[in-house]
């Protein structure tokens, strides 16, 4: 069954909800439990702020899991994931604002990528396994400075500055994730369009493999690789991940 989580400030109170034909229903129970749905508290439109959907301790992040998009930054196609790391600190929500780190880099790009939640503690898992420790999706945007990505040899630095990691804007379970149309709108523009059917490594794949590395806990968040297009930021542009089934997520760049 589809379902959408919500954190968000509505009414003035911070609260984590179900979202239903555009109603917000506070969340009784636990997210990572036996989430139901409780007393309405309003409108989508009577969210005063979006919060990051959750908190997670590590975004685990997929490099070159698209094919053209190795192609485009000229890269071979990886024989298995090859993983990163995004701090937690990064992570910022639908409608907060990408802070462009001046005097730091001459390039920001913006990466479209589908984002899988975490719902229980997942370690050694198998493929045929993964489905049942996921909790649901979101839309990410892999926020790089892509000079620094160039000049360092390795993407820590590149990938971890604050508000470089926003998602949102909220959880949605119950969907396939295996053939999502996704798409980045850079100022109204459509810069990057694919389907997640292009992925090199699967979402079940991708899980099970992470999992084998590092012990991924409830809230943790693996952002799946961007599909070709990636291309540069400036100040007052307007970003926006749309994802089938997810909807979009937006932020500012100032």
């Amino acid at each position: 069954m589809k379902k959408k989580f919500v954190r968000c400030v509505i009414k003035g109170k911070i609260e984590t909800g179900i979202v239903e034909e555009g109603t917000v229903y506070r969340l009784e129970g636990a997210l990572f439990g036996d989430a139901a749905k409780g007393p309405m508290l309003g409108k989508i439109e009577d969210v005063e702020s979006f919060l990051p959907p959750v908190d997670p301790s590590k975004v685990v992040a997929v490099g070159l899991n698209y094919r053209d998009h190795a192609i485009e930054v000229g890269l071979p196609i990886p024989e298995e994931p090859l993983l990163f790391m995004k701090p937690s600190t990064s992570v910022i929500a639908h409608g907060d604002a990408v802070i462009y780190p001046r005097g730091m880099t001459e390039r920001v790009d913006y990466e479209a990528e589908l984002a899988i939640v975490i719902g229980r503690e997942c370690r050694g898992i198998e493929p045929s396994e993964a489905k049942e420790y996921i909790l649901g999706y979101t839309c990410a945007n892999d926020v790089t400075a892509r000079d620094l990505q160039t000049k360092d040899g390795q993407w820590t630095r590149s990938k971890s500055f604050d508000t470089f990691c926003p998602l949102g804007p909220w959880v949605v379970s119950g969907i396939d994730p295996s053939d999502l149309e996704i798409k980045m709108i850079h100022n109204g523009k459509v810069v990057q369009h694919s389907r997640t059917g292009n992925f090199i490594f699967p979402v079940d794949v991708l899980v099970s493999h992470i999992s084998r590395v590092m012990t991924l806990l409830p809230g943790d968040v693996v952002i799946t690789g961007t599909p070709f297009g990636i291309g540069p930021v400036k100040k007052g542009d307007i970003l926006q991940v749309e994802i089938e089934g997810i909807g979009t997520l937006e932020n500012r760049v100032e």
